[in-house]
């Protein structure tokens, strides 16, 4: 039996027991990540990665303990270009949490793809922009994709996870968000 469903830019389609999900993150796409604070993810911002063949994950909501995919196994494949980010990911319904996810989609619950990176010094721009500022990233070390129920970039239905600001708190935040990071 053949099932498929898009919602967004996650499409799944299901013959017999495995489950083929693709998904498109377009560059150049800007997003309000926080009241006056807006990002950009440019075109091929992720090459540095995908291009060496370094591992990288499809995740159920950023957890490395809930794998849906991986390069190192052969069910996760990636194309980048001066366009989009495009992953083809072969997901089997063997786990507790794969199976999870797919119930989840179905009903209408998971509505993204959230890459995890971090960025390299050097690899951000900031530019301000009025009361707030806008964050170019060109070059970020991918470690993760993972399937979100509130993706932060709606055209994309992805969501950046890596926002470091300016000013007087980027200490405490950066501090907090590098404690959240399980790599």
């Amino acid at each position: 039996m053949l099932w498929g469903d898009h919602t967004g830019s996650l499409e799944l389609r299901t013959e017999g027991g495995a489950t083929r999900l693709t998904a498109r993150f377009p560059y150049g796409r800007e997003t309000e990540i926080a009241a006056g604070r807006h990002e950009v993810i440019a075109p091929r911002a992720f090459r540095a990665r995908i291009e060496a063949g370094a591992e990288i994950h499809l995740l159920a909501g950023h957890d490395f303990e809930k794998p849906l995919a991986s390069r190192a196994a052969g069910t996760l494949t990636m194309t980048d270009s001066d366009d989009a980010l495009t992953l083809d990911a072969r997901i089997e319904g063997g786990t507790s949490w794969a199976r999870d996810f797919l119930s989840a989609h179905a009903s209408g619950l998971i509505r993204g793809l959230s890459p995890g990176f971090r960025v390299p010094v050097g690899g951000e721009r900031i530019e301000r922009r009025g009361a707030g500022i806008l964050r170019t990233i060109a070059s970020a070390e991918l470690f993760e994709l993972s399937a979100v129920t509130r993706p932060a970039y709606p055209a994309a239905q992805i969501e950046a996870r890596n926002w470091q600001p300016v000013g007087d708190v980027a200490a405490q935040i950066v501090t907090h968000h590098l404690k959240r990071w399980r790599l």
